[in-house]
C-alpha cells in the first residue's frame, strides 16, 4: 500500500492509503459477513481509509439511513480497531422522516443540526472523535457563517478532527473557506466529487441539481485543486458503477458525448499494453497523477476489492500518462 497525508494542521492532519474504501451499501445491500470480510481484507492489504454516511443507505428500505455507520461501528468493536484506520463521515443529506428524500426534506447545515447529527454519527461509529467529517450536499436556507462555524465549534471541542465538503459549487466552497480563514477558524480541506477518466457532461440538469451537475470534479474545481496545495480531492464513483468493463452496466447518460469513443479506446489501449483492467488504470491514473487525488472505491465482494488493491502498485509510463491525458 502507498499513503498520503490529507489535511495541512499538525493537530488535525492524517495519513491514509492512496485508496480508500467507500461503505455505502455495508448493511443494507452488501450483507454483515461479507462486508466484514471486505473490510478485513482492504486493512490487511494496508487500507486505512473508510468513507460513509449518516443516511447510508435510506434508499435501499426507506428508511434515514445510519446503516453503514452501525455496520462500521460493530466491526470496529469486534476487530478491535482504533485510530489506525481514518473513518470519513458526512451529515447534511439524512432525510428528516423514513420514506422521504434530501433533496425536499434534508436536515441541512444549521448548526443545531451539524451538531446533534454529528454525535448520532459518532454513537453509530462508536468513535469519541470523528476523523474527517464532510458537509454532503449545501444548505441555501442556512447563512453560510454558521455552517463555516457550526463545524469549527467540534473540532474546537475535540469530537471532529479534519473538514471536508461534497457536492457543492466551487464558488460556495471558497467563500466557507474565505469566512473560515477570515475567523482564523479550521475550514474544509477535502473535497468529495465524483471523478473518473471519462468525462461527463456538466450541463445535464438532475434533482439535486437542475442548472447542472455541480456533483463532478469539473474543469474549474480540478483548477481549485491545483491552485490549493493544501486540499485532496476524494473522487467517488471512479470506476462508474462497473460500467468500464460490464455489459451489463451502461455508461451514465451524462457521459454520452462525442468525446467519450476517443478516450475509451485510449483507456482500452492502455490496459492491453500494461495487461491490467480499464478499471486499475483508471484508478492508477487518478493516484499517480500530479494532483492529490484519492480514488474511493466501493465493492460488493473481495474479489472486487482485490482487482481495487492491484492498482496501487500498477505504474503507467510517463508517454502512457501523457497520452491518457490528450484524448478527447
Amino acid at each position: 500500500m502507498k499513503y498520503r497525508t490529507i489535511g495541512s494542521d499538525p493537530a488535525t492532519r492524517r495519513e491514509v492509503s492512496v485508496l480508500a474504501l467507500g461503505a455505502m451499501l455495508f448493511g443494507s445491500v452488501t450483507d454483515e459477513q461479507t462486508s466484514f470480510a471486505i473490510l478485513d481484507r482492504y486493512v490487511e492489504a494496508g487500507g486505512t481509509f473508510v468513507d460513509t454516511s449518516d443516511n447510508y443507505a435510506f434508499w435501499v428500505d426507506g428508511s434515514q439511513g445510519g446503516q453503514s455507520e452501525e455496520l462500521l461501528g460493530r466491526w470496529r468493536r469486534s476487530r478491535g480497531v482504533g485510530d489506525e484506520v481514518v473513518v470519513a463521515t458526512k451529515l447534511g443529506a439524512r432525510p428528516l422522516a423514513p420514506g422521504t428524500g434530501y433533496v425536499d426534506n434534508g436536515e441541512g447545515l444549521s448548526a443545531k443540526v451539524i451538531r446533534e447529527s454529528a454525535e448520532r454519527s459518532r454513537e453509530r461509529l462508536g468513535m469519541e472523535r470523528l476523523d474527517l467529517l464532510y458537509a454532503h450536499i449545501d444548505d441555501h436556507t442556512v447563512p453560510q457563517r454558521e455552517t463555516v462555524e457550526g463545524f469549527a465549534a467540534l473540532v474546537a471541542e475535540g469530537t471532529v478532527g479534519l473538514l471536508g465538503v461534497s457536492n457543492q459549487a466551487v464558488w460556495r466552497v471558497e467563500r466557507a473557506r474565505a469566512l473560515a480563514a477570515g475567523a482564523a477558524l479550521p475550514g474544509y480541506e477535502v473535497l468529495q466529487y465524483q471523478h473518473s477518466y471519462l468525462r461527463p457532461r456538466l450541463d445535464v440538469p438532475t434533482e439535486l441539481f437542475p442548472d447542472g451537475s455541480l456533483g463532478h470534479a469539473g474543469g474549474e474545481l480540478l483548477g481549485y485543486l491545483r491552485a490549493e496545495p493544501g486540499l485532496t480531492l476524494v473522487a467517488y464513483s471512479p470506476l462508474l458503477t462497473g460500467a468500464y468493463t460490464r455489459t451489463d452496466k451502461p455508461l451514465p447518460p451524462d457521459y454520452d458525448h462525442p468525446g467519450t469513443p476517443a478516450r475509451l479506446a485510449v483507456l482500452r489501449e492502455v490496459a492491453r499494453e500494461t495487461g491490467a483492467t480499464p478499471n486499475q488504470v483508471v484508478l492508477a491514473w487518478q493516484m499517480g497523477g500530479e494532483l492529490p487525488i484519492i480514488p474511493l472505491v466501493g465493492a460488493s465482494s473481495v474479489a472486487q476489492l482485490e482487482e481495487n488493491l492491484a492498482a496501487v502498485d500498477l505504474e503507467l509510463t510517463t508517454a502512457q500518462r501523457a497520452r491518457l491525458n490528450a484524448a478527447h
